[in-house]
């Protein structure tokens, strides 16, 4: 009896992955049909209490969709266990669970990206019913080991029902796996070529970074840049068709092609942006060239109304954020972003544009693959984070951070550099300080600072003695406001605290 549910548990498991695995490839395979494990795993995060997001970030960080992906994975299969054992007794529990199953799909994919409801409809259909049809045939043969009706053997029917669960699975799994390559593969930029910018900026100087292994890149290279957003699957965007709409409380509504948008003047600047989420000595932060154009220029086309005190950029995938719009206009000079480090900005970074707003976490600002600007009032709208717990105002904190060495490493007696870097952006940096256990404060060098909207690397030299110490770091902005050492977590707007290191010399 024990044996019959186990096999019974197995087949389910095995509908489960075939179910999902058709659903997958098939999201592979034609752009209007959405993944599975993407449209439930939005509607898994949409719905998640913001602790949870916020356990998800901090212990996962940039690994989090992934970890997403194989949660939603394997809660799939314990249904499928369930489902397996209950409909060996009751013929009607796997039709009806797989009907539920293909319900369920359509309505989370039904607001993904690019979907169109035919393709939605059929291509859960397929999934559902490939589901059911493996589950319905796994167990019926199952059924002839205990009682064979074909004059087959109990010993032979049962290796029926294994190469059947180990074929089946094996489809399943080429089926899946086939399915989220296509979908995860980030799809080769289009020839683009942004015009030179008409202000450009100095290029990175051998006074600017420092050489010192193991220190972050004063400009981080686009694949090694830190990401952060609500999208399960990386947007493919075909530029061609894609438009940005400014509307709301303006003068005139104004759409803009991406071809529009290169015609305008193109600016440049280095720019350091940071997750909200980032915790004391994170590494969700990052310094890049980013070229584009003038947020102002675009508003000016559409004209603000005096009411709009908001300004809302919108995501393709449904993710939003907002900031008063007067900040466009005190001098910080956020761009709609089109480039990064000299190339066109990458798909997995926002392509074809995303919002930079100098000093601003991006969690209200840095809106990716951008396809609205809304202007509307303070109390009108609330970002995607706001509801969940996060402050609707987030300037960047004055921050620093120990990148050399490492708690891994072990030292020699004597002098040690101590290195990192640290950012406020807008305000500058002026100084950075080290300390080593309770002793004195030590000035460190700063790197020559590329832009006051940029990070700087630092770097120390202290003489160490044989032993244990703590070493810890703080930054003094460009206002002569030095970093509090109160340890404060990201929520709700932004961690503060030194950063510290336990070293081990000797």
């Amino acid at each position: 009896m024990e044996g019959n549910r186990i096999r019974a548990g197995i087949a389910g498991v095995i509908a489960a992955s075939v179910a999902l695995g058709v659903g997958e490839l098939l999201a592979g395979l034609f752009d209007a049909v959405p993944s599975p494990l993407a449209s439930v795993g939005g509607v898994v995060v949409d719905s998640t209490p913001s602790f949870v997001e916020d356990l998800a970030i901090a212990v996962f960080g940039t690994a989090d969709k992934a970890t997403l992906a194989i949660g939603t994975s394997v809660v799939a299969l314990l249904v499928g266990w369930q489902t397996g054992i209950q409909a060996a007794r009751r013929i009607w529990v796997g039709p009806l669970v797989f009907g539920l199953f293909g319900l369920l799909g359509m309505v989370a994919g039904r607001n993904e990206p690019f979907v169109e409801p035919i393709p939605l409809v059929v291509a859960t259909a397929m999934a559902s019913v490939s589901g059911w049809l493996a589950l319905r045939l796994l167990l019926e043969s199952g059924d002839q080991i205990e009682e064979p009706t074909d004059g087959l053997s109990g010993d032979a029917s049962r290796r029926r029902f294994i190469r059947l669960a180990i074929g089946t699975s094996a489809a399943a799994a080429v089926g899946g796996a086939t399915g989220r390559v296509l979908l995860t593969r980030v799809r080769d930029l289009p020839e683009v070529e942004i015009a030179a910018p008409v202000s450009v900026a100095a290029a990175v100087a051998g006074d600017n970074s420092f050489a010192i292994e193991g220190i972050s890149p004063i400009v981080v290279p686009n694949n090694e840049f830190y990401r952060i957003d609500t999208a399960l699957l990386v947007p493919s965007i075909d530029e061609t068709d894609w438009v940005l709409r400014i509307h709301g409380l303006v003068d005139s509504e104004v759409v803009l092609s991406y071809q529009d948008l290169l015609a305008m003047e193109i600016v440049e600047d280095y720019v350091t942006i940071a997750c909200v989420s980032n915790e004391v000595g994170g590494d969700l932060i990052g310094n890049a060239l980013w070229s584009g154009v003038r947020l102002t220029d675009v508003l000016d086309l559409a004209g603000l109304q005096p009411e709009a005190s908001q300004l809302v950029g919108r995501s393709i995938d449904g993710f939003t954020a907002g900031f008063p719009p007067d900040l466009a206009y005190d001098g910080r000079s956020p761009l709609i972003a089109l480039g990064m480090n000299g190339d066109p900005l990458p798909r997995r970074h926002g392509f074809p544009a995303r919002l930079i707003v100098p000093g601003l976490y991006g969690y209200v600002s840095a809106t990716k693959w951008l396809t609205e600007i809304e202007l509307t009032t303070w109390d009108g709208f609330d970002g995607y984070w706001i509801p969940r717990g996060w402050a609707k105002e987030a300037p960047i904190k004055t921050q620093s951070r120990i990148d050399v060495p490492t708690t891994r490493q072990v030292l020699n007696p004597g002098p040690n550099v101590i290195a990192g870097v640290a950012w406020a952006p807008l305000r500058g940096i002026e100084r950075v300080e080290v300390q080593v256990g309770d002793g004195q404060w030590q000035a460190a060098e700063i790197s020559a600072p590329l832009s006051d909207r940029a990070w700087v690397q630092w770097k120390a030299e202290v003489d160490l003695e044989s032993g244990r110490h703590q070493v810890r770091v703080r930054a003094t902005d460009g206002t002569g406001q030095t970093q509090t050492a109160d340890r404060v977590s990201p929520r709700p707007d932004g961690a503060t605290g030194h950063h510290q290191v336990r070293l081990q010399v000797g």
